[in-house]
This record gives C-alpha cells, sequence and structure tokens, in this order.
C-alpha cells in the first residue's frame, strides 16, 4: 500500500487483536528493533525501543485515526522484532535497516532533522553546491550539520557567486569550452548569472573544465577551513566600493560577508565538536545478559564493534583496532558522504541527549596504556566501518 494512503487505512479490530495478543503474549521489555510487515511479509516500516514491549503496545491504544501511529498499526500484517543489547545497539541497528530496506512508511513519515541542513556537493564533473535537509546520496560530500535552512542558503548563495558556480538543475546540459567546436553555433548562457558575474558559464562553454574545477575546490578548501579567500575577497569588494563612496553597496557586501562569517565560523565549531567524538565506548547489556559491547569510535563514525575481549585472541583483535585508530592523528574530516553523516548525527544525538555515557568512553591512546599495549608498533589499514 503506498505511503500516501496510509489516513485512508480503515480499522480491522480481529486482525489488531491478534497483533496485539502476539505482543502480549511474546515481547519482553529489553531493548530492540521492531519491523511492520504487509501481507506479502514485505517491510513496511523499522521502529526502534529501549522497551520492545512497551513501546509495541503504544500502538494499539493510541488514538484512531488522529494518531500516526494508530494508523501505521493498521497497515501491518504482521510484526516481528528482535532483541539487542542497549538502547545506543537498537539506535545503530535501525538506522542500518532503513537504509539498506528503504521501508515506504518511514520515508513518508520521517520524524528525522526538520529543522536541519547540510550543503551538498553534488557528483560530476560541474558539480554545485545544494542546500540539503537530509543526507541520503552516498555518493556525495555533504558538510554540516546547520542549523536553519534559512541562514545556510543565503551563505551558499553568496559563496557560489563569489565562485561563479552554478546553481541550475542537473538535467541542465553542460558544455565546457575545451569541449565546444569551433563549428559549433555560439551557445547562450541559461540564465542571467554569467552576465552579472556570478557564474562561469558552463553551461554555454565560457569557462574550460580546469578553471570550473579549481573553484570547485575554492568552495571545498573554504567548507573544509582550509583557506579563507572568499573572505578576503570581500573584504577587497567592501573595501573598494567605500573608497568608490558607493555606502550602499558596501553595505550590501557586508551583509554577504557576514553571512559567510557565520558559515566559517560554524564549520569550525562543528569540526571541534567532531574531533572530540574519538574513543572507544564501552556500552552494558541492560538486559544483564552479559552481551556487553565495545564501540571504536572515529570522529563520531563508528569504526568497529565488539564484544569485551575475554580471551587473549579477541583481546588482541580489539586491541588492534583501538591501536590503529589511535595512530591516526589527523584533523575530523569536514565532509561527509550520506551514509557517513547519518552516522554522525546519531553519535552526536547521542552524547548530546546522554552527557553521563562520555563516562563510559575512553581515548583510543588512554585504552591502549591501561592494557599495556603500544600503538606506535603496529602498522596497518582501518577496520571498515559499520
Amino acid at each position: 500500500m503506498p505511503a500516501l494512503a496510509l489516513h485512508d487505512v480503515a480499522p480491522g479490530p480481529a486482525a489488531l487483536a491478534d497483533l496485539k495478543h502476539k505482543v502480549h503474549a511474546t515481547a519482553a521489555k529489553r531493548p530492540g528493533i521492531y519491523e511492520f510487515l504487509d501481507a506479502t511479509g514485505g517491510v513496511i516500516y523499522v521502529g526502534k525501543a529501549k522497551d520492545v514491549r512497551t513501546r509495541l503496545l503504544s500502538y494499539f491504544t493510541a488514538p484512531w485515526p488522529e494518531s500516526k501511529s494508530a494508523r501505521l498499526i493498521r497497515c501491518a500484517a504482521d510484526l516481528r522484532w528482535r532483541y539487542v543489547p542497549s538502547e545506543f545497539a537498537a539506535l545503530l541497528e535501525e538506522q542500518r535497516l532503513i537504509s539498506l530496506l528503504r521501508p515506504p512508511y518511514n520515508v513518508s513519515m520521517n520524524r528525522y532533522r526538520a529543522t536541519l541542513a547540510f550543503i551538498k556537493v553534488t557528483r560530476g564533473p560541474v558539480p554545485r553546491l545544494v542546500v540539503s535537509e537530509t543526507a541520503r546520496d552516498p555518493g556525495s560530500l555533504y558538510y554540516g550539520p546547520f542549523r536553519g535552512r534559512g541562514p545556510t542558503a543565503d551563505a551558499v548563495r553568496t559563496l557560489a557567486d563569489l565562485l561563479g558556480l552554478r546553481d541550475c538543475a542537473d538535467k541542465q546540459a553542460m558544455t565546457f569550452a575545451d569541449q565546444a567546436s569551433l563549428f559549433d553555433a555560439p551557445l547562450a548562457p541559461a540564465c542571467i548569472r554569467h552576465e552579472l558575474g556570478t557564474c562561469l558559464g558552463p553551461c554555454a562553454a565560457r569557462v574550460n573544465a580546469g578553471r570550473y574545477g579549481a573553484a570547485v575546490a575554492d568552495a571545498r578548501a573554504f567548507l573544509e577551513g582550509r583557506s579563507a579567500k572568499p573572505l578576503d575577497r570581500l573584504l577587497d569588494i567592501m573595501s573598494d566600493a567605500a573608497e568608490a563612496r558607493e555606502f550602499e553597496r558596501a553595505a550590501a557586501w557586508r551583509g554577504r560577508f557576514e553571512e559567510l562569517t557565520w558559515l566559517f565560523g560554524s564549520l569550525a565549531r562543528l569540526r571541534a565538536a567532531i574531533e572530540g567524538l574519538s574513543f572507544v565506548y564501552a556500552v552494558t547489556d541492560e538486559a544483564g545478559e552479559g552481551d556487553d559491547r565495545l564501540y571504536a569510535i572515529r570522529h563520531g563514525v563508528v569504526r568497529s564493534v565488539a564484544t569485551p575481549p575475554r580471551t587473549p585472541i579477541e583481546r588482541e583483535a580489539f586491541a588492534e583496532t583501538a591501536r590503529l585508530l589511535s595512530l591516526d592523528e589527523g584533523p575530523a574530516p569536514a565532509a561527509h558522504n550520506g551514509s557517513e553523516m547519518n552516522q554522525l548525527l546519531l553519535v552526536m544525538s547521542w552524547f548530546r541527549r546522554n552527557p553521563e555515557e562520555y563516562e563510559q568512553t575512553s581515548p583510543f591512546r588512554r585504552w591502549c596504556d591501561e592494557r599495556d599495549l603500544r600503538p606506535a608498533t603496529i602498522r596497518g589499514s582501518f577496520p571498515s566501518k559499520l
């Protein structure tokens, strides 16, 4: 059933009673993941809960038809769930399953990041900067997150104008100057930005691939904190306008300078916050069954997960992960692909909502030192991310 038809689903008392009985009879008060299935066995919704039993029962008591939970349970032909050791493990597994399965109701009823914005550098030979409210494309680079789309969009517009980056749709044909034939009729720019001097004109063969690529590199250098050239250029423009006694023009450019300054500072604060999210995180099994977990988190991304080492082989395996990560002393990356950005947001949100959990973390070097491990003796590649 299409997600848009969610509000049209009629209640089915017998089916609901059967599902409710199933939950009452078998669901436990433990952290876990649950899935709503349609009549064909397809997954239409994935959820997580610190207490699976209580969460599932709440769907049956939600008011019909105004509650989304009440409407959602009436779409399910069956339910299934499984337990995980902790709420943190449930969050990670929910995110993995949603990314893998793309359940229709998780997409249509997305409760995630309504107030956040990201700067996306699109793929392809002629990239552009786009402000997005999601980070779903695994092949694109994302910067952020930022609070509020408006200020982010204003700053991105200023940056694109200064560097001459296109803002047209992906379907717009592009032709670099070094691709055009001498015998072709001249191409007209698709918009007025080239005439205004705010776009290099890759749609009309007004720039070669190297020059446009350099502009994209300048944009990335600014977003990654490696260059402040756009700010320097704005200062020059404001100075020239003031000297020419064009005070209104100078004031307008000052506003754009403030937009870029805000963006530059926001990115610097983000990098500093991400830098602090590198450690071994020990999570205890909330059901008390001994299924504790160790998470190796580097710059907000889970790089490895294991049970606490109990044998020499297990101990050495996880120790090597920690040693390798302790050797990585480089700065936090400013850009992430879609998958990394989503997990970074999850980790940042988790520790912001549960600051006491920092007490269960230990920097990689300290974790190694406390176990008499020598990171400098190890060489190799990092383990793969989750």
